[in-house]
């Protein structure tokens, strides 16, 4: 007679957009939890970079975690617009402005919400999310500030003991790379990634405010190695 199956079917559900950030949160989370305790969560959104929710699945498959969704959020273009959302508006940051054009408005917010909703019903405690308040472009919603509230929110909003894990809050993207060197994956992370907002695979258009920061982190690592890149 088999066991009767227990309710908590996974240990972390990680926020996977199929980028630099996420995917080396998820190999964290498989490496410390195993993949079969492991979740992944992906969002469309209508985001114009939509490449990514197909790379987000294959580096599910990658690190063997079985259990992966994308989450459709239709209505973002019914609130809202932006750069991401409509590619007739330039990517760009103007002159006195907070942000830049590709700001999602409360984005983590639904992101971190429904991941919360999801890991509540496999019984799993922490949510991973790659956001960075070292590297974060001005986003407010990628502040330490922002995912303790929303952590607040989250707990009182469902009666879970949710804990938002943020492993490159204060790290840089050059940090970033340092990690995914000693996780065996910087290759896969610079080739089987997509960071670019125009939807360009693993270096990217080399153009975007996402290439320019992902590419300086690389060279800046790079040197730090003192040894020419392997090709």
């Amino acid at each position: 007679m088999k066991p009767a199956k227990r309710r908590g079917d996974a240990d972390a559900v990680v926020v996977l957009s199929g980028g630099q950030d996420s995917a080396i949160c998820l190999k964290l989370a498989a490496d410390k939890y195993g993949p079969e305790r492991v979740a992944a969560i992906t969002f469309a959104y209508g985001q114009r970079h939509s490449i990514e929710t197909r790379y987000a699945k294959s580096l599910a498959r990658t690190f063997g975690v079985k259990r992966h969704r994308t989450v459709r959020l239709g209505f973002y273009k019914d609130l809202t617009t932006n750069a991401l959302l409509d590619r007739q508006i330039p990517i760009e940051r103007k002159k006195g402005s907070t942000c830049p054009s590709t700001v999602v408005e409360g984005r983590n917010a639904f992101f971190l919400l429904a991941a919360g909703v999801w890991a509540k019903s496999l019984g799993a405690r922490t949510i991973y999310t790659g956001v960075s308040e070292a590297d974060y472009s001005g986003y407010p919603d990628c502040r330490k500030e922002f995912i303790r509230a929303q952590e607040k929110a989250m707990r009182l909003a469902m009666l879970w003991p949710f804990r938002i894990v943020t492993p490159f809050m204060h790290r840089t993207k050059a940090q970033e790379w340092a990690l995914a060197d000693r996780l065996g994956i910087l290759d896969l992370v610079r080739r089987k990634t997509v960071t670019c907002y125009r939807g360009v695979p693993g270096d990217g258009c080399g153009e975007c405010p996402a290439c320019r920061l992902r590419a300086r982190g690389l060279e800046e690592y790079l040197k730090s190695r003192r040894r020419p890149e392997a090709r």
